[in-house]
């Protein structure tokens, strides 16, 4: 119970972040509250949009469904079933992968870091851990 309280946490975290990137990234914001880095830079250029969607969406729809996933797993009828955490070990797997890419771009073709993207990769990260020890906890 307790990886998928903190999958919970982590994942409302992930979407009040990716929100506000896509926020930016569709002009509602007018600019990135960044302080030090090139998360402009980096949100503007052309790898901050996939298949004609921002980046951020993505994020923002992804750390949703997690969200979803680890309160329905929270339920008590839930509680013992491994099905929610497979959910979101593939969920989390996917946006892990999909931020290395993204990191990949940010460091050998950007050449400039986002502290947000860092931030959402830490996130990321660390939803896939919790998953995946929760998941190894139920064998």
């Amino acid at each position: 119970m307790r990886a998928r309280q903190t999958i919970a946490v982590l994942a409302l975290v992930g979407t009040v972040l990716a929100t506000y990137l896509w926020l930016y990234k569709i002009g509602v914001i007018g600019s990135l509250q960044c302080g030090t880095g090139s998360c402009e830079y980096v949100q503007t250029s052309r790898y901050g949009v996939f298949l004609g969607v921002p980046v951020a969406f993505y994020g923002a729809v992804g750390y949703i469904g997690m969200l979803i996933v680890a309160l329905v797993g929270l339920q008590p009828r839930q509680l013992d079933r491994p099905g929610p955490t497979l959910v979101l070990v593939a969920m989390s797997g996917v946006g892990f992968l999909f931020t290395l890419y993204l990191t990949y771009v940010e460091l050998f073709l950007l050449h400039a870091i986002c502290r947000y993207c860092v931030g959402s990769a830490v996130i990321v990260t660390a939803i896939l851990v919790a998953s995946l020890v929760d998941l190894r906890g139920r064998k």
